[in-house]
């Protein structure tokens, strides 16, 4: 054998070595964290760090590829393995397209998640996460958020940026749309939902996706109510309200969590190592990675707390920020740092070995294009069985707020309906904030609902319409404030009507990031059109469409019954129609307070005692308003139903427990009405005394319970320690003992009341 045999002998088998070392991880029966340090080795610091930048779409890929400026460099990173994952890329043919780039065309082959905002559905859509929450269902806020990922996941999704998980006291702030209310309680179980609906019992099934709870930690205390503004909390409320449900979400298996735009303790949450390596990573043992807000790295220039983007860089990926959200920070600044010493090398290992595991775990690797099957993406979505399963959400989203003299449900033969509104025949609004992958105007209308009941007469008059108006985000549709001219069309209708259906409330895109208000009345001069209405026709149900709490004194004095209908997607108008008129009895309860003014925000069930909490001694000098109640228009809870409800018999098995004890608690539940209908039960505490003051009261569990007219039932519950115990400011969870307060009760003001000593 020759020398050029011999050595291209050796080449060869050196090739092949190499490419069988290249290609051990994809070997299916080795553990995945095995797969995964088989892989890191192969990789270059720059491939590393690449998984760590996350681009959004930036060309057509099926088209010709980008020339010139951002585009092009984008590109180039993606052909180099310089991408980890890509967001806003959707449907099969986009996916598939660029994936093969990801996995045909780089060096290693390693696969994009490809990220997506599926927020409240993909192209069906179930309602507002609030409004969801507002059911208190949460079988059927994780079937929704099935229904979700089964449509994202069939256009090739695999990662979704949900689900929001910040509690928010103020309805000012326009992202309480997308979160669950005010309790930390009652968050926590809808964020479990969530994850489990999204993620389902096999995250590698090609109808699951991952979840991302966010946003880490206290958005949703931003100040005033301004959207990225300054937070400024204590511990107490670090602890007890802000972290709880993502502590649940952490432990439910979410694979991912994304950061907050604001500050905490004067540092930006995305540069903030107390709350990502030690508390998230470190108490909780989080697993999955942290993915940036949308270009939160780079903002922490504005902020003043990094000068420049390698600082930024450097205070990022330090506090445990694993990817980079279109900050272009990352891909080009972490290799000169880690080669200048500033960032070892460690940290990056551990970001990517967290992003790859995802990818793993998704299937990724097995087969990159298992979310690319154009059948399946024709067959589900918007499917009749995903149509039927977000109408089902919505019904049970609505909550029946005020209903005099038995106004609702509607006879369905003989009446004479007026319905007025402009959003009454919108298409459009309903559908809600963040939903980027539905198409406009498909969503049912009130007016189209209610034309499928044909025994009644049904006249419709817009009354006050919408127009064009300029915002920070884009023209959008907003409600005149001067344009009267519709008025005497609907007062006419009105006044020969046996009942008036008014539709009033914000438009879907006047709640959502970036939408703070100033103001929680009815926009434009709806209100103006509601009192005008009412001196033709007292005889008014008024039908909110809106993403947050209102304040509505005068509707709630005057008007005889308010359906309070959020935005519930796209099914909208046959779920209020059949709640109108009584195909559904209504069972929802609010899952925030609503303020009587905006002065009271923030206003919240779970407050404080102050040390002046009544008026002792009649004079001025204690907690309240000169001008206005303290209480909350309806409080946290609430919810009223066709029938009625009565609560009786509240027990414990005992009144002295010892520390470590179960506490039983039972409490009889009556229907007492005509219908047959659902009540969400409701366990409140109160520890009287403690080491640090607690809450006048707290959410401990609750019971979504369905009873034929005149039946009755025991409900029970079990308070462990984990329900009686609370953080104390250095984040350690502590049991009392002392007097504690149990309440039961079909909302958090309207309780029954016992009471037992927890000994040490």
């Amino acid at each position: 054998m020759n020398k050029p045999t011999v050595i291209a002998g050796i080449i060869a088998l050196f090739s092949l070595t190499l490419n069988a070392q290249s290609k051990a991880h994809l070997d299916k029966k080795k553990p995945i964290e095995e797969r995964i340090l088989l892989l890191m080795k192969e990789m270059t610091l720059e491939e590393k760090i690449g998984q760590m930048n996350q681009y959004n779409g930036f060309w057509d890929v099926t088209g010709p590829a980008p020339q010139g400026g951002s585009s092009q460099l984008k590109y180039e990173h993606l052909r180099k393995g310089w991408v980890g994952s890509m967001l806003s890329v959707r449907g099969v043919k986009q996916v598939r397209a660029v994936q093969k780039i990801a996995v045909e065309e780089t060096r290693l082959g390693i696969p994009l998640i490809i990220g997506f905002d599926v927020i409240h559905g993909y192209k069906t859509l179930s309602p507002i996460p609030l409004a969801e929450a507002a059911s208190w269902d949460l079988e059927a806020i994780r079937k929704s958020a099935a229904i979700a990922a089964d449509e994202a996941s069939a256009s090739g999704i695999n990662w979704t940026f949900a689900p929001c998980v910040d509690i928010s006291q103020d309805a000012r702030w326009g992202r309480v749309m997308e979160g669950a209310g005010e309790d930390p309680y009652l968050g926590s179980k809808i964020a479990v939902a969530r994850v489990k609906g999204f993620q389902g019992e096999n995250l590698g099934a090609n109808n699951t996706i991952a979840a991302c709870a966010k946003h880490f930690a206290a958005y949703g205390f931003a100040e005033s109510g301004r959207d990225y503004n300054t937070v400024d909390i204590s511990n107490s409320k670090l602890y007890n309200t802000v972290l709880p449900p993502f502590k649940a979400a952490s432990d439910a298996g979410a694979r991912t969590m994304m950061n907050s735009f604001n500050l905490l303790n004067g540092v930006p949450a995305t540069g903030n190592s107390f709350l990502q390596r030690e508390i998230l990573k470190g108490k909780w043992q989080f697993k999955g990675f942290v993915v940036s807000d949308w270009a939160s790295i780079r903002e922490m220039i504005n902020h003043g707390f990094a000068k420049d983007g390698a600082e930024a860089s450097l205070k990022a990926v330090t506090a445990g920020s694993d990817m980079d959200m279109e900050s272009y920070l990352y891909v080009a600044e972490l290799a000169k740092l880690v080669n200048e010493k500033k960032v070892d090398v460690a940290l990056i290992d551990n970001a990517v070995h967290r992003i790859l595991r995802v990818k793993f775990e998704l299937g990724l690797f097995d087969d990159p294009y298992r979310y690319c099957d154009e059948k399946r993406e024709k067959a589900v979505i918007g499917s009749k069985q995903n149509h039927e399963g977000v109408l089902d959400m919505a019904k049970k989203s609505i909550v029946l707020l005020k209903n005099e003299n038995n106004l609702l449900p509607l006879k369905k033969n003989g009446q004479k309906i007026a319905l007025i509104g402009a959003l009454a025949a919108d298409k459009n609004s309903p559908l809600g904030s963040w939903r980027i992958a539905s198409d406009d105007n498909t969503a049912v209308s009130v007016l189209e609902g209610m034309q499928q009941y044909k025994g009644n007469q049904l006249v419709y008059e817009k009354g006050t319409g919408l127009t064009i108006g300029k915002t920070t985000f884009k023209d959008e549709l907003v409600f005149n404030t001067t344009d009267t001219s519709g008025f005497e069309a609907a007062k006419n209708v009105a006044k020969n009507a046996d009942v008036v259906i008014m539709v009033l409330g914000e438009h879907g895109f006047q709640s959502g990031e970036g939408r703070s208000r100033t103001n929680l009345d009815l926009p434009g001069n709806q209100q103006q059109l509601l009192e005008e209405i009412y001196k033709v026709n007292k005889n008014i149900v008024l039908v909110l469409n809106n993403g947050r709490p209102l304040a509505l004194p005068w509707a709630e004095q005057n008007i005889p019954a308010i359906v309070e209908a959020w935005h519930l997607g796209s099914q909208t108008g046959n779920a209020v129609a059949q709640v109108l008129y009584g195909d559904y009895n209504p069972s929802g309860k609010l899952p925030m307070s609503f303020p009587r003014s905006v002065g009271q925000v923030p206003v919240y069930y779970n407050n404080y005692s102050t040390g002046r909490p009544v008026n002792t001694d009649t004079n001025v000098f204690w907690s309240h308003y000169t001008d206005s109640e303290k209480t909350p228009l309806y409080p946290f809870g609430y919810g009223l139903s066709y029938t009625t409800f009565k609560y009786a018999n509240l027990k414990l098995n005992k009144t002295s427990f010892a520390k470590g004890e179960a506490v039983k608690v039972s409490v009889e539940v009556t229907n007492t009405g005509n219908y047959d209908g659902k009540e969400v039960v409701q366990l409140y505490i109160r520890d009287v005394t403690g080491s640090l003051a607690r809450p006048v009261k707290e959410l401990k569990g609750f019971e979504l319970t369905e009873l034929k007219k005149e039946q009755s039932k025991t409900i029970n519950f079990t308070l462990t320690e984990a329900e009686l115990g609370y953080y104390d400011n250095n984040g350690t969870f502590i049991i009392e003992p002392g007097q504690f307060k149990i309440f039961a009760g079909t909302n958090s003001n309207e309780v029954l009341e016992a009471e037992f000593e927890l000994k040490q």
